[in-house]
């Protein structure tokens, strides 16, 4: 890209594309579940929407940050730390970014426009949720879940138990995938007052491990549980398919080292691999059930 977009790019982490996978994939599993790929011109704008609404989230959170990123070693290079982007410059990217989710948000019908707009309140205010509690990665579970919501009343035009369901599972695998995220920052974000599970469970319980398996069991059963409502009979060789995609969650937290930030970071960047896996066992089960 030209020199002068790269910036603009950066700042939306396009250069880090794992944060649209982790956002989408959760509207997709609705999707699938609910209509499969014969719904696939919703696929395509939740994809299109997610790459522009996480684009969206990065500038708010740069902006909301840029007095504390300088501080963290991982995000001194930030455009908006090191000047290559004005502050009114990512204001204006903002608003353009904004209303380009709005047009894609307005292909949809009146219940999951509803749902978007009522989710831009969550995306606007976690980043400060790190300053306030030790468990800002409930938060996020809360803001990038929104689209297995979506995802379901998009092609359904209703929200009925099953995606509520699913909404609980993602919520639930965010708070795993971004405690082993939040692992890579702890140190630095002690000299800058930066609040964590990350913290919380290495520093006051000594135990991150524990946790983690609790938020992937929780993450699995309530999926089975949606899995469960959509389908009249699943049979017993597609329960196997879960349980062994789950081994996946089980490999993060058994070969996680705390103290390596490479270690932290693959296992974190894995869950698009769980998450895309996800996705083909409900195509499957589409397709034979």
């Amino acid at each position: 890209m030209p020199l002068g977009v790269r910036p603009y790019l950066y700042l939306m982490r396009l250069d880090r594309p794992i944060g649209t996978w982790l956002l989408l994939l959760p509207g997709w599993w609705a999707i699938l579940l609910a209509q499969g790929l014969s719904a696939w011109p919703v696929l395509v704008l939740f994809a299109i929407g997610a790459i522009i609404m996480r684009g969206a989230g990065c500038v708010v959170n740069d902006l909301w940050d840029r007095n504390l990123d300088g501080k963290v070693e991982r995000t001194q290079a930030r455009p908006l730390v090191s000047g290559q982007v004005t502050v009114w410059q990512a204001f204006l990217l903002l608003f353009g970014l904004l209303m380009l989710g709005l047009a894609v948000l307005l292909q949809l019908n009146r219940l999951t426009i509803l749902v978007g707009i009522a989710s831009l309140a969550f995306v606007a205010i976690y980043p400060l949720m790190k300053r306030w509690t030790w468990w800002p990665q409930a938060f996020l579970g809360l803001t990038f879940n929104f689209g297995a919501i979506m995802g379901w009343s998009a092609v359904m035009g209703e929200v009925t138990l099953a995606p509520v369901l699913l909404y609980a599972s993602g919520f639930f695998w965010t708070m795993g995938y971004d405690t082993i995220y939040a692992l890579q920052d702890r140190h630095d974000d002690v000299m800058v007052g930066i609040k964590s599970t990350a913290r919380l469970f290495t520093e006051k319980w000594q135990d991150i491990c524990t946790p983690l398996y609790v938020f992937y069991a929780l993450h699995a059963i309530l999926m089975l549980a949606a899995v469960y409502m959509t389908y009249v009979y699943v049979p017993l060789w597609a329960w196997g398919l879960f349980i062994c995609a789950f081994v996946h969650l089980v490999w993060q937290v058994k070969t996680l080292d705390p103290s390596n930030r490479a270690n932290a970071l693959t296992r974190f960047k894995s869950n698009r691999d769980y998450g895309l896996l996800i996705c083909g066992i409900i195509i499957i089960l589409n397709y034979i059930i």
